[in-house]
């Protein structure tokens, strides 16, 4: 009887049997992952001495053999078809950081108002890691102890292919939202959102201007959503310094789109250029121009 091993010897490897709506890896062919992020992501497993196992994985991703795949906070459950009836069951597990941690890391993102301002804004800022270490943290698990894997498959390695072919798919996702790295970690985006705003009030002063000498740019929504609609005095000076947004479409960054969307372009990507034009022209409406 065949089993789903990798053998490198002996007979070759079966085919995993066919899945309806299974999730498929955008990537039909080299590298996945097209953020540093997710990049980052992929290279924690290729850096295991997996051998054949690895192109198995990829092409598991590929074929859609991957069933469902659910991201909590320090946990990942998946179900992965192979070549047996039923479906195996994949989990990865990480070290979250706990609440004093996060806090000390949000002071340092808000003594640079550009961390903030990205952040707010669902982008992932390409020197954010600086921040982690700036506080003595890590954005990805630093050691193999804060990562587990396990599979319920009958294959000896760890990870084997089906648990590759959840990470190279999680790496795809990480593309898409890069809070879902936060919420393995611990963290909602909801609540990063909340201790930003606390870390910005409880220190004006080193959140006012960032490295360049620019103003600091509030976050326009307030953390908590039920205060939008309660209204507040505006101050004299609210309109303060008149400027193009430092991130395009921030709200809709903040909002993220559908969880595993594999359309064929991003709806922040298909919007932001209407978002860029339309800063300039109402800058220019303000300016009289």
């Amino acid at each position: 009887m065949k089993r789903d091993f990798d053998f490198t010897n002996g007979f070759p490897p079966s085919k995993p049997r066919d899945v309806k709506g299974g999730i498929r890896a955008r990537s039909r062919r080299g590298a996945f992952g097209q953020s540093w992020w997710a990049r980052r992501w992929i290279a924690v497993l290729e850096g295991f001495e997996l051998g054949g196992r690895l192109q198995r994985a990829r092409s598991y991703a590929r074929r859609g053999q991957v069933v469902s795949i659910s991201i909590e906070k320090g946990r990942v459950d998946a179900v992965v078809q192979g070549t047996r009836p039923d479906p195996y069951t994949v989990t990865l597990e990480t070290r979250t950081l706990p609440e004093a941690e996060w806090t000390r890391l949000a002071a340092t993102l808000t003594r640079e108002a550009r961390f903030a301002a990205k952040l707010l804004a669902g982008e992932m800022p390409p020197d954010v890691e600086e921040a982690f270490r700036g506080a003595g943290l890590s954005l990805f698990p630093a050691r193999q102890e804060d990562l587990r894997t396990a599979c319920s498959c009958p294959d000896w390695s760890n990870p084997c292919k089906h648990i590759a072919a959840v990470y190279y798919l999680l790496g795809e996702e990480f593309d898409r939202d890069p809070f879902l790295i936060f919420r393995l970690r611990g963290l909602e985006r909801d609540e990063l959102v909340r201790l930003l705003g606390r870390a910005a009030a409880t220190a004006p002063a080193a959140s006012e201007r960032s490295r360049g000498g620019r103003r600091a740019v509030p976050d326009p929504l307030p953390s908590e959503p039920s205060a939008f609609w309660q209204g507040r005095e505006l101050p004299e000076d609210f309109l303060g310094e008149v400027e193009a947004p430092p991130v395009v479409a921030a709200l809709l960054g903040r909002l993220g789109q559908f969880p595993f969307w594999r359309g064929r372009q991003p709806l922040v990507e298909a919007l932001a250029p209407v978002y860029h034009a339309a800063s300039g022209r109402g800058l220019e409406v303000f300016l009289g121009e």
